[in-house]
């Protein structure tokens, strides 16, 4: 596996955080990027409910239902391991409750909780930018989904600033924000994570985490996409609107198989 190519100030910062684990880039795709349409508005409204489906969400459903990197376009490829920042900069503590289930959530990549586990999971790199994206399908009881969803709403409110700290003392600054997200699915929630820490040289480094939750129907989808380089919200958002379509897409033809 080819080690990441790592800027020098983010090398830094790996070092100082004890970071582990290796992430290996490969030639991108060449793919076209899908169109995406924003919101006229930061507050979209919410859609009505999707009439609940007959059938069970399979493996194999919520496995047709993920997106690709062709649906990200280049320079998207398929994940090559951890990005190295999960475990040196995600594993933080802080003394604050909510922030700390937040961060917990944030390095469990289980918004919905450690018991909510995955139909289907997705990893994809983008190897110009060096971040990395993970998609994923749940079959989840549409009143869980919307009561995460209503707790990330309170989450800028609750941890908009604060200090965390790693597992080898660093202590990182956490910058949590609403992120404007494309209307799509029943309801939908979306936080923007700022981690900043410093290099040896005493140069700030920030890793960019944005985050999102949906509900589609009687499922869930969950997209993180975060690194130390430029994180496009644009993949974000086709990742939300792709897969939310796809998934839908795939409920209505096991209506129909019933």
């Amino acid at each position: 596996m080819t080690p990441s190519r790592v800027p020098a100030a983010v090398f830094g910062l790996a070092v100082l955080l004890g970071v582990t684990g290796c992430s290996a880039l490969s030639t991108p795709p060449t793919a076209p990027k899908p169109p995406i349409t924003r919101p006229t508005s930061a507050a979209p409204a919410s859609p009505k409910a999707s009439p609940a489906s007959s059938t069970a969400l399979t493996e194999a459903m919520a496995q047709a239902a993920l997106i690709t990197e062709a649906d990200l376009g280049e320079p998207w490829t398929p994940t090559q391991g951890t990005a190295t920042w999960h475990d040196g900069v995600l594993k933080g503590k802080t003394e604050l409750p909510d922030c700390q289930r937040l961060l917990d959530a944030l390095y469990a990549d289980d918004l919905f909780g450690a018991d909510a586990q995955p139909r289907a999971v997705v990893g994809l790199d983008d190897t110009w930018n060096e971040a990395q994206l993970r998609y994923q399908v749940f079959a989840l009881d549409p009143a869980r989904t919307d009561k995460t969803l209503a707790w990330l709403s309170r989450v800028p409110g609750k941890c908009g600033q604060f200090a965390a700290t790693t597992a080898t003392g660093a202590v990182l600054g956490v910058q949590v924000t609403a992120a404007e997200l494309p209307e799509t699915g029943d309801s939908r929630q979306g936080l923007r994570v700022l981690l900043t820490g410093q290099s040896p040289e005493g140069e700030p480094v920030t890793l960019t985490l944005e985050v999102a939750a949906a509900r589609v129907g009687e499922d869930a989808i969950m997209v993180s996409n975060g690194g130390f380089g430029d994180v496009t919200t644009d993949a974000t958002w086709t990742a939300l609107q792709v897969g939310a379509q796809r998934l839908t897409e795939v409920r209505k033809r096991g209506r129909v198989q019933v």
